[in-house]
C-alpha cells in the first residue's frame, strides 16, 4: 500500500484506528474453542465487526508463533482475510544481519503479503535496508516505546541528544516518508512535539491507547501532521471488549467509539 492510498483511506473513513489482533487463545471466548480453527474464527469475526471503523490491522506474531504450525496457519489465513483496503502490519520486531533480514522481509512481504513489518534498529543500517528495498511496503522502526525498559537505552544520552533521537534522524536517511514509519508509544505524549520536529513528514504507529492508558486526544493534538501521519493502535480494548458470545458486537461498539472520536480531530 502506498502512502497516498493510506492517506486516502484515512480521509475517506475518517479514522486512523489500527486494530491489534494480538489474539491469545487463553483469552478468546470459550465457546469458540470447539471450533476447529478457533483463532482464525475469532479474528474473522473481529475483522467483520471492526473493518468499517479502522484502516489497519496489526498482528502481533508472537501470539501465533507460540502455537507452532497451527498458529502460523491461523496468521496466514487472517492476513488473507483482511480486506485489501486495510493496511496490514506484522508486529514481528525483526532485525538481524543483512542476509537474515532479507529472509525476514521475504517471509512477511512475499510469503504472507503484509504491507508492513516492525523492525528493531539496534543492529543498524544493514539490518534495516533489506526491508526498505520492497516497493510499496513499509518498515516500521522502533523509535520511542512505552515500556519501562525504554529508559535503559532509548532515553540515554548519545552524543548531543538522546539515543532515540539519533535512531529517528539516522534512519530517516535510509528510507523516506513513503516507506518508513516509527513506533512511538502513546504514553510518551509529552515527547511528540520534539519527535514531530525531528521527523515532520513520517507516519507513526502509536500503541498504548486504551488498556495502557494513553490519551487519544493528546496524541492526536501533538502528533498529527498535514497528512494525519499517525496510526493509533488499540488491541485489548477492542478484541476483548467481551469474553461472551456478544464479543463481536462489543468490539464494534468500541471501534466505532474510537472512529467517532478520531473524526472530530481530523
Amino acid at each position: 500500500m502506498t502512502r497516498e492510498q493510506l492517506i486516502q483511506q484515512i480521509r475517506t473513513k475518517k479514522t486512523y484506528l489500527c486494530v491489534g489482533l494480538d489474539t491469545d487463545i487463553t483469552k478468546i471466548p470459550r465457546h469458540l474453542l470447539s471450533n476447529p480453527e478457533p483463532i482464525f474464527e475469532f479474528n474473522k469475526r473481529i475483522i467483520d465487526a471492526t473493518k468499517d471503523y479502522c484502516v489497519s490491522y496489526k498482528i502481533n506474531t508472537a501470539f501465533y508463533e507460540a502455537l507452532g504450525l497451527i498458529g502460523w496457519e491461523a496468521m496466514e489465513r487472517t492476513v488473507d482475510y483482511i480486506p485489501h483496503t486495510h493496511f496490514k502490519i506484522a508486529d514481528a520486531k525483526r532485525g538481524d544481519i543483512g542476509n537474515t533480514s532479507s529472509q525476514y522481509a521475504k517471509a512477511f512481504f512475499e510469503t504472507m503479503n503484509f504491507d508492513a513489518v516492525t523492525v528493531a534498529p539496534y543492529m543498524g543500517a544493514d539490518s534495516v535496508k533489506p526491508f526498505l528495498e520492497y516497493k510499496d511496503k513499509w518498515t516500521i522502526l522502533l523509535g520511542l516505546t512505552s515500556n519501562s525498559g525504554a529508559a535503559d537505552f532509548e532515553l540515554q544520552q548519545a552524543g548531543e541528544g538522546l539515543l532515540y533521537e539519533k535512531v529517528l534522524t539516522t534512519a530517516a536517511q535510509w528510507g523516506n516518508p513513503g516507506n518508513l514509519m516509527y513506533v512511538v508509544g502513546a504514553t510518551k505524549s509529552d515527547w511528540f512535539e520534539n519527535i514531530r520536529k525531528l521527523t515532520p513528514d513520517h507516519f507513526y504507529l502509536v500503541p498504548g491507547v486504551g488498556a495502557q492508558g494513553g490519551s487519544l486526544k493528546e496524541i492526536s493534538e501533538k502528533a498529527m501532521n498535514k497528512d494525519v501521519g499517525i496510526l493509533v493502535n488499540a488491541s485489548r480494548t477492542v478484541i476483548y471488549a467481551s469474553d461472551k458470545e456478544d464479543f463481536a458486537t462489543k468490539a464494534t461498539e468500541v471501534a466505532q467509539s474510537y472512529q467517532q472520536e478520531m473524526a472530530t480531530y481530523l
